[in-house]
């Protein structure tokens, strides 16, 4: 098989600590926007894999589980297949990430997988730039 990234999402990379999930979120951290996502990130030393992802879709704009749930698995497809973005450039560093959904409305799957691949490659550059 030629050069092809390993296209998986297994649970060592999604982000369960609630401790880690705390710092994330508590601020001092870098964040981008592409609407409707936003993401942040941290780096982090003691991660299982080379980068941790949370994806969090909001009650308050999505009332049934159903749809949270399909915009969940919208973000994962499109993180899934364009994660060796943001892997190749890491430079050996571990990173904690969120996607938080801020829309309010449900949106085709390539626009998702548009928007998740420019936050994507910001992080990306935004690590290689910092990274030097």
């Amino acid at each position: 098989m030629p050069d092809t990234p390993k296209q998986t999402f297994r649970k060592a990379e999604r982000l369960c600590s609630k401790k880690r999930i705390e710092q994330l979120f508590a601020g001092s951290n870098h964040s981008f926007a592409a609407y409707p996502l936003r993401t942040i990130y941290m780096e982090c030393a003691e991660a299982k894999a080379p980068v941790e992802v949370l994806i969090s879709v909001s009650k308050r704009h999505f009332k049934h589980a159903v749809d949270r749930n399909r915009i969940k698995r919208l973000v994962r497809e499109s993180y899934r297949k364009n994660k060796h973005i943001l892997i190749d450039n890491l430079q050996g560093k571990q990173l904690s990430l969120a996607f938080i959904w801020m829309g309010g409305n449900l949106v085709p799957y390539t626009i998702v997988e548009a928007k998740v691949k420019n936050l994507l490659q910001r992080i990306a550059e935004h690590i290689t730039e910092n990274g030097q």
